[in-house]
Order: structure tokens, then sequence, then C-alpha cells
């Protein structure tokens, strides 16, 4: 969602506003919504984080054969059965009908509440013009982008409805309402909410449920063939189809839907979020041809969008490794570093920089930026072995050995095993030398 959103400002109370047609006069503050299958790996976990703040919490089952129901009524959630129709709009619907507070939180079974944000929403919730909230969501395990923004906090107002087969959203529902109520705010929390765990399952599990979005999504272009959200995420998924099939036609279609979908989004001021996913999945399609040029213009194009800078990190990635790869240094530290400015607890960043420092000579800033890895992310054996390069181009010999053996372990560890090989193997010749 990106109709001109605005950063929280709590340091004074905004004038009253109109009072909101709810579903219930209840003044419950919070009600928690959930659609499950087949969770019970992930539930627990997620149920947990909502203890906190939670005054009601909605889960609705759409068809589990596993422990998922047994666990909701351990946790005393409201349980409601909802037949499976084809149609995640529907079934969340259902859900945010059911609730009871003031303001709703709609979370998935695999994305945890992160406990350090619970104070920032209690904000949020005494907040007279807010209409809806975009969270920061962490990707945990996302090969791309480690961070989204997800509109998924809004008052419990009966004009806000989700919509789409697939990849439903709120969206369209909060246009339509600001329209008519211009004094609602929508606003973005930059610090983590949530945190997502569904990057990290298995290959098998992840063909199986990109297969599944894969019908659906195509099932919901076959009643909205313009609609650019939807046209973005399928490019996504035949390119992520490609990362694993390596079969080109998976790009060249994408490549089709995503300049659908830019025709689509073109001049509309609250599509900047998709215009912008356009922009970076033909970067990454236009990077896995070869076609490094194109792809460059294409993440220049996602970076110089009005879009929240943490939705950038991505792009400002991908653009730097580009620039690294033509050999335009400048131009790959000036990325990296406004990477590391955007997060500064985004280890992969820190990590990236440091390899464009080094590449630049500037071995004293990259030594600085492999130790800010580090300390960010203590088990990072790339990190370590990189440092200890840089030590020895520096001189120093001891710590660089001491980096080489920790890069080891951690490889080891992690079950690298070749990669600890090589090292190992490198640094018995290096210390035979010195």
């Amino acid at each position: 969602m990106s109709r001109k959103p605005s950063k929280p400002n709590f340091s004074k109370k905004s004038k009253k506003s109109k009072s909101v047609l709810t579903r219930s006069p209840q003044q419950l503050q919070l009600s928690a919504c959930l659609i499950v299958k087949n969770e019970e790996h992930r539930l627990t976990q997620c149920l947990d984080s909502l203890q906190s703040i939670a005054d009601q919490i909605i889960v609705v089952d759409t068809g589990s054969r596993d422990r998922t129901v047994a666990i909701a009524k351990r946790y005393n959630c409201q349980l409601f059965h909802f037949e499976w129709c084809d149609d995640f709009s529907q079934a969340r619907n259902f859900a945010i009908a059911k609730a009871k507070g003031k303001w709703i939180l709609v979370i998935d079974a695999d994305e945890v509440l992160e406990q350090g944000a619970i104070e920032v929403l209690k904000d949020v919730i005494n907040c007279d013009d807010c209409l809806a909230v975009n969270l920061l969501r962490v990707e945990v395990g996302a090969k791309q982008a480690p961070f989204s923004l997800v509109l998924r906090m809004f008052r419990n107002h009966l004009a806000i409805k989700f919509l789409g087969i697939y990849h439903e959203s709120i969206d369209q529902s909060i246009i339509d309402l600001q329209k008519q109520e211009p004094h609602w705010r929508v606003i973005n929390i930059e610090t983590p909410v949530l945190s997502h765990y569904g990057y990290a399952e298995s290959e098998i599990q992840a063909k199986q449920k990109s297969e599944f979005a894969k019908n659906l999504m195509e099932k919901h272009l076959q009643q909205f063939p313009n609609d650019g959200y939807m046209l973005n995420k399928l490019a996504a998924l035949h390119i992520s189809h490609y990362s694993y099939q390596n079969n080109p036609k998976e790009l060249n279609y994408a490549i089709q839907l995503i300049v659908q979908g830019l025709s689509q989004t073109q001049d509309q001021a609250e599509q900047n979020l998709t215009t912008y996913e356009l922009h970076f999945h033909l970067g990454i399609a236009y990077e896995y041809l070869g076609e490094q040029e194109l792809a460059k213009n294409a993440y220049i194009q996602a970076v110089s969008l009005q879009v929240p800078k943490i939705s950038k990190i991505a792009a400002y990635n991908n653009l730097g490794t580009i620039y690294q790869e033509l050999n335009q240094t400048i131009e790959a530290i000036a990325c990296f570093a406004q990477v590391t400015n955007i997060a500064p607890n985004f280890a992969q960043g820190y990590f990236n920089y440091g390899v464009a420092l080094k590449t630049a000579g500037r071995m004293v800033d990259a030594i600085e930026a492999y130790e800010r890895v580090i300390a960010l992310d203590p088990n990072y054996a790339e990190a370590y072995q990189n440092l200890g390069v840089v030590l020895i181009k520096v001189g120093h010999f001891i710590k660089a050995i001491a980096a080489f053996t920790k890069s080891i372990e951690l490889h080891e560890l992690q079950h690298n095993i070749q990669a600890a090989e090589l090292l190992r193997s490198g640094l018995k010749e290096f210390s035979s030398k010195s």
C-alpha cells in the first residue's frame, strides 16, 4: 500500500476524527486474525508472540488435518471453520468479520510479532487519525529482498475489506475510503514488526506452494487481466521458477507480464510500491539473461521512485553488485553505503560494502565493514574469510590467521565442507611461507 503514507508522529495528539463505523460496539483494543491450514509446526510460535498485545485472537481453519486446531484450542483462540473455495479474500473477510477490537492485525501462522514493536503498535492504536499501517516485515531466508512493507493493521471499519483471489489486500478499500474521508492517514512503521519464515521452507515445499500460487494468480488474472499488482507477483513467481529450472521461457514470460504491469501502473501515485517491484523484478530477469545494462537501468528506475527507503534495499543491493561487475567501483560503494544507511543492522549490506571497499583499495574501511558484519552476525563464515584476506593486505598476520581459523570452524559447522577444505589448504600454504 503506498497512498502517500506518512511516518508515525505521536508527539502530539491529532484533532479528533469522525466516528468510525465498526463491526462491534465492544471496545477491545486489538483483534488478531489468522487463516490457517496444516500449520502445526509454526502456529505455536505465532500465537505466543500475540499474547502481550492481542485482546482477541481469531483463528479460521480452512481444512487442517494435523494438530493445528488442537493448538488453537489450547491457546483459547476463537476458532472458526471456513470451507476453502480457492479465494483468500473470502477467507480473510470471514475472519475480520468476527473481530470485535477497535483495531485488527492480520497475521499468518508463519509470521511472528516482534516484541520490540509492541509499544509502537500501542501508540498507533491511540492515534486518532490513523486508518491503517504499513508494517515492516523481515523476510527470514529471502534471497533477494530482506524486508517488505505489508498493510496488515487497520481500524475495524466496515468499508475495509480484502480483494483478490491470491495476494489479497485491503489497499483498494483504503484508497476508496481516503477519497471519501480524506482526514485519514496511512502510516509506515519502519522498524521490524513481523518476522516471516515462509521463505525458509524446503525446496520441495516451495515448489508445491508456488504451483498452488500460480494457479490462483492465473485465476485472478482471468477476472482482472490488467491488475498490475498481480501481474507483478506472477512475474516474480516465474522468475523464481527460472532460478531452479533454468528455463529461459520463464524469464521471457515474466518480462512480458512486467511490461504489461508497468503499462497499468503508469501515472498512478498509489501504485508506487507495485511500480517499484515491477522495475526490481525486471532487473532480476535481465540479470539472469546476462543483460547487465538493461538490469542496471531497471534498478535505477526502481530506486528513483518515491517509496519508503526501506523498500529500496534490495534494488540498491543488486544495483551495487552490477556496478561491481562492471568495475564501476565508486558507484558500487555508493549503492552499498545506501544499503547500510537505510538498514544499519543488515549484515549482508555491510558484507557487500566491505567487498566494494576492498576492491577500491580502502582496506582499513573494508576491515571496519567486515567487523560490523561479524558483530551483527557472529556466524557469518564468509565475513571472517574476507576479513582474513584484508588483514593480510595490511600486514596483520596473526589476526588474519585467527579470522581464517574461525571461518573454517564455521564452514564446517554449517556443512560447507568444500569451502572449509579450500580455506584450510590456503591457510597451510600461507603459514608455511610466513
